[in-house]
C-alpha cells in the first residue's frame, strides 16, 4: 500500500486505477488505421495514423487513401496536431496538397484499454462525419517496418 507524506493511504490511486487507463493505454503514440465517413452517399475513406503523444500533446501525420479513382497518386498527406485529457481527444489535421487546402477538426474519445479512438470530424463551416482509429497490435507494426526494409 502507497503511503503518502501527509500519512493518509494511497486509496486515491488505486481508485483512478480502477476507473482510468493504465500509462501504457493513456499514451497514444504509435500507429493507428482509421476510417472516415461523408455525410449523404460518398465512399468512406481509409487513414493511416502515426502520432506521438508527449504528456497529451499531440503530434503526427496522417496518409489518406483517396476513393477517388480519378485522384492522381491516390492518397493525401496531412500533419496533425492536437491534444488529449484522460480520454478526451481533440486534433487537427492540415493537408499538405492544393486539392484539399482545409483543416479538419476531429474530436472524440479513447477507449477504456487505449485501443479505439471514435468520434466525429467537421470541416469548419461545411461536412462532418464519424471517425474511427484503431491502434495497430505490436505484431503489424514489426510487420509494416519488415515490409518497408524489404521493399528497399
Amino acid at each position: 500500500m502507497l503511503q503518502a507524506k501527509s500519512g493518509q493511504t494511497g486509496f486515491g490511486f488505486f481508485m483512478f486505477r480502477a476507473h482510468g487507463m493504465s500509462d501504457a493505454k493513456r499514451n497514444l503514440s504509435g500507429l493507428w488505421h482509421g476510417q472516415f465517413s461523408y455525410p449523404r452517399t460518398f465512399q468512406p475513406e481509409f487513414f493511416t495514423a502515426t502520432l506521438l503523444d508527449q504528456a497529451g500533446s499531440l503530434s503526427g501525420s496522417i496518409t489518406d487513401k483517396v476513393t477517388d479513382p480519378t485522384h492522381a497518386t491516390g492518397v493525401f498527406l496531412a500533419h496533425v496536431r492536437g491534444q488529449h485529457v484522460g480520454a478526451d481527444v481533440h486534433f487537427s489535421k492540415q493537408y499538405e496538397s492544393a486539392a484539399r487546402p482545409h483543416r479538419v477538426r476531429y474530436t472524440g474519445q479513447v477507449n477504456a484499454d487505449g485501443t479505439e479512438i471514435s468520434g466525429t470530424w467537421q470541416i469548419d463551416g461545411s461536412w462532418s462525419g464519424p471517425f474511427l482509429m484503431v491502434r495497430a497490435q505490436p505484431s503489424q507494426e514489426v510487420s509494416v517496418q519488415r515490409y518497408e526494409t524489404l521493399d528497399v
